[in-house]
């Protein structure tokens, strides 16, 4: 009854309006209150510092500003004009360019919303002066956006990892070959639609010569290096990830450097979003951990998995029912809250189900993926929207769609063949 009260009190305070790291807070003072009553508060400073003194959070605020280096220095364009050479010939044109160039970024921004709002900002522009069709543009923006929490370097992957305690390599490792796979069914599904209606894309893109593909490759060979320099680190065992997201830093230094967009004001305004946006991450990091403390002393982890095996619930009824509450609880919250919030309570009933937590991580990074484009709410539905006036939430509804599709079929494919996520891990230590 006190989880009941407690969790349908921090529902009515999201519905209400709250910002999500407050309404999680006051959820869990209040449990804690009904479990232990005011004498239940006093353990808030060991807790708070618990959350605080982690070496592993200290790697969110360094991929966040080695994104926020690279981002605020325009870098975004070159890259998306450094892609478009090699799949322009494709059916779908320059359609691909949105997914790869999103596949690129996401796994130097590390987040979904600056890997659409960078691409969306060079993408629609472009695109809708050539004439394609703009709710296929936009969907494949957004879509192409979700990849950034799914192709390490992840921060929603450090957040799981930080509250299951589970290695980032080894989560890292599993989430690229599923980024890599959901990118390309991505790019499929452009080729077969405007196979079937070539309208929805301008015809005759022209072959790219190989001096354009030599300058264009130019473009991009920094940022592989920098991304193969930061993952082959971890995966190499050379770096922990917070050792790793600094080496991320200095390369995005030297790569403003190298294209002449490096300046202290770059470096002052980056220095100062990596702040907002790691205050506010951290933040939520902070109260779900009041939350989760709350959940450790109401015991109701335990009780679920009584419930489920007096239940007889089978492993894939249990996957099904949580695939569905990350879908619905997108519409209304953040990706981190959702991972704070239910993963603590689910983790003892996923460990007596046998699912595996390196995999069950990728899973739910999926699910955030899906949550995020949950209409009529969905986050990464208004950073594209907001991008561009052509462009309304309705086309970016409408165009996701398909894409939502994608990705729902995809974490069914999770399910029956997991090794599509375990493979990898299994080659690394860590």
């Amino acid at each position: 009854m006190d989880a009941i009260l407690a969790f349908g009190l921090l529902i009515g305070l999201i519905l209400g309006g709250m910002w999500v790291q407050f309404a999680v807070a006051g959820a869990g003072l209040f449990y804690i209150w009904l479990i232990k009553g005011f004498a239940g508060w006093k353990a808030l400073g060991i807790v708070s510092w618990g959350s605080a003194n982690s070496f592993t959070l200290a790697a969110i605020p360094l991929f966040v500003l080695m994104a926020e280096v690279l981002l605020g220095s325009g870098l975004s364009t070159r890259l998306y004009n450094g892609v478009a050479p090699f799949v322009r010939r494709l059916p779908g044109g320059l359609l691909h360019t949105n997914i790869a160039g999103s596949g690129i970024f996401a796994a130097i921004s590390g987040g979904s919303a600056p890997t659409a709002a960078a691409m969306s900002t060079v993408a629609l522009p472009e695109l809708s002066a050539r004439g394609y069709d703009k709710r296929l543009v936009a969907g494949s923006l957004a879509a192409g956006g979700t990849l950034g929490i799914l192709i390490p370097p992840s921060i929603t992957m450090i957040i799981y990892a930080t509250f299951t305690e589970t290695s980032i390599a080894r989560l890292f490792a599993a989430g690229l070959v599923p980024g890599i796979l959901l990118a390309l069914f991505y790019m499929a599904f452009i080729a077969v639609r405007v196979l079937l209606n070539p309208k929805l894309a301008p015809r005759g893109e022209m072959r790219s010569t190989w001096s354009e593909l030599g300058a264009a490759l130019l473009d991009i060979l920094p940022f592989l290096l920098l991304i193969a320099i930061v993952l082959g680190s971890i995966y190499g065992g050379f770096a922990t990830p917070t050792e790793a997201g600094a080496i991320g830093v200095i390369g995005a230094i030297a790569i403003a450097a190298l294209y002449r967009r490096l300046s202290l004001r770059l470096l002052s305004d980056a220095l100062r979003r990596t702040a907002t946006m790691s205050g506010n991450i951290l933040f939520v990091v902070f109260t779900s951990m009041i939350f989760a403390y709350a959940t450790a002393l109401s015991g109701v982890g335990e009780d679920l998995v009584a419930m489920l095996n007096d239940a007889n619930v089978s492993r894939l009824t249990f996957l099904l029912i949580i695939m569905v509450t990350f879908a619905i609880l997108g519409c209304f919250m953040e990706g981190l809250g959702m991972i704070a919030i239910i993963v603590p309570v689910i983790f003892p009933a996923l460990l007596a189900l046998g699912v595996d937590p390196v995999w069950f991580g990728v899973f739910v990074v999926i699910l955030v993926e899906l949550g995020q484009l949950t209409p009529p709410l969905g986050v990464i539905l208004f950073v594209v929207a907001s991008s561009s006036k052509e462009v309304k939430v309705e086309d970016v509804i409408m165009g996701t769609a398909p894409f939502f599709a994608i990705i729902l079929l995809f974490i069914l494919l999770m399910i029956a063949f997991p090794q599509i996520a375990l493979f990898l891990p299994s080659l690394t230590v860590g």
